[in-house]
């Protein structure tokens, strides 16, 4: 084997697996914070990358897909309800639902995309999704269950663990330079187990029990129509945001992703990657914008880079030692991260709106933004029958159905 060709397949490897690392901390912390299995996302978020690359395979953005914040609350919200099998069936559809919209988008082109989803319906969609969540931060910040019921960790120790794991998330984020920049969450989580060490509230026997080669608790979905109609209208905000991720891609590389595999590909790739983890029993996929900022920083923008993080990405899935660790983190130590991760989420809704100059004083865009606002933290439900409709879900209907009949108000004050 030529020896040039060795040692540049040694590098990227190397590479794939310190963007693999960028990821790690999110990429387990939305199925520890769920409910679903963190072996799972790690090989889901492996294989749904591989899939990503095989559709978009003329024109490989080097790009990481793993699991999607938007949807930490309906997933929580469905775990409780019906389940992890049943709530996947609803994960399933919204790959669908990438998909469909990427054949619309191959017909039609994207400006339709626009004028359906506009930002003051989109804005406050994804700015409900971080703020529904508040409480169960809150609660996990202060030694609870999400829900407030059990007190986990007493609240004096729960409180400066959390703090401490929020004070250094920020600072990191802030102050941080180079590849540690994108990782804050992982130092947050880091410094947080170290003060949990400290106060004797961490419990190994996880670990001891483990094996150190397991094949990760894969979950097949089960049909249900109310996780379906509850989590596929939540779809909407990442398939917007997935324009974004092409965007900020094609400027990192100079080169129009957009364009060349398009939109219509693209879309299609994080389609079937979704739909492929729910199979599994894992969260839905997006794009990683740590990890865009690592190929940023490291200018390695060929896509085999990505490759190797996808096939380590599955190899550290089947090694159980990793899942019971990641299971002895305590909860204010998740709960310290969470009470930044679900405001930031809540910020990026909001500078939606202002990038794309939402004017607010129109009474129309107001009612808007404030029924789906209301509709989705407020719980309001819709019984149809056997079906309902609640909560993120029934608000981004409702803000779609408004944005297409309500008129245009003209010269107002």
């Amino acid at each position: 084997m030529d020896n040039t060709l060795y040692n540049f397949r040694i590098k990227d490897s190397i590479v794939g697996l310190q963007f693999l690392f960028v990821a790690f901390g999110a990429l387990v912390l939305v199925p520890i914070l769920t409910g679903l299995n963190p072996s799972v996302a790690l090989f889901t978020a492996g294989v749904g990358t591989l899939a990503f690359q095989l559709v978009n395979k003329k024109a490989i953005p080097p790009i990481f897909l793993a699991s999607s914040f938007a949807f930490i609350a309906p997933i929580s919200y469905g775990v409780t309800q019906w389940g992890i099998a049943a709530t996947m069936s609803g994960l399933v559809a919204a790959g669908l639902f990438y998909i469909i919209l990427s054949f619309i988008i191959r017909i039609k082109g994207t400006d339709f995309l626009h004028k359906l989803l506009p930002a003051v319906v989109v804005g406050p969609v994804i700015i409900s999704i971080g703020l529904i969540l508040a409480p169960v931060a809150v609660n996990m910040a202060m030694g609870k269950t999400g829900d407030g019921a059990i007190q986990l960790v007493p609240l004096d120790q729960a409180l400066i663990i959390s703090m401490i794991a929020l004070t250094i998330t920020v600072f990191t984020s802030l102050l941080g330079k180079g590849i540690f920049k994108l990782i804050p969450i992982l130092f947050g989580i880091i410094g947080g187990y170290g003060v949990a060490l400290f106060f004797g509230v961490v419990d190994f026997s996880s670990i001891e029990k483990a094996a150190w080669f397991a094949v990760p608790d894969f979950v097949a979905p089960v049909f249900h129509w109310e996780a379906i109609l509850f989590i596929l209208p939540i779809a909407i905000a990442p398939a917007i945001e997935h324009i974004g991720d092409m965007l900020a891609i094609s400027n990192v590389t100079k080169r129009d992703y957009l364009k060349e595999p398009g939109l219509k590909n693209t879309l299609l790739g994080d389609g079937i990657a979704t739909s492929i983890a729910s199979f599994f029993g894992g969260p839905p996929n997006t794009t990683y914008s740590e990890v865009t900022g690592a190929v940023s920083i490291t200018k390695a923008f060929n896509p085999a880079i990505m490759t190797w993080a996808a096939i380590f990405a599955i190899i550290l899935a089947f090694v159980g030692k990793i899942g019971g660790f990641l299971s002895t983190i305590p909860v204010p130590v998740m709960g310290g991260i969470m009470l930044l991760l679900f405001g930031i989420i809540a910020s990026v809704g909001m500078s939606t709106l202002i990038k794309e100059k939402v004017d607010l004083s129109c009474s129309r865009n107001m009612v808007i933004v404030s029924v789906i606002l209301v509709f989705a933290i407020g719980g309001m439900t819709f019984n149809f029958g056997a079906v309902s409709f609640s909560g993120i879900g029934l608000g981004a209907i409702m803000g779609i159905f408004l944005n297409l009949i309500l008129p245009q108000v003209k010269n107002e004050n």
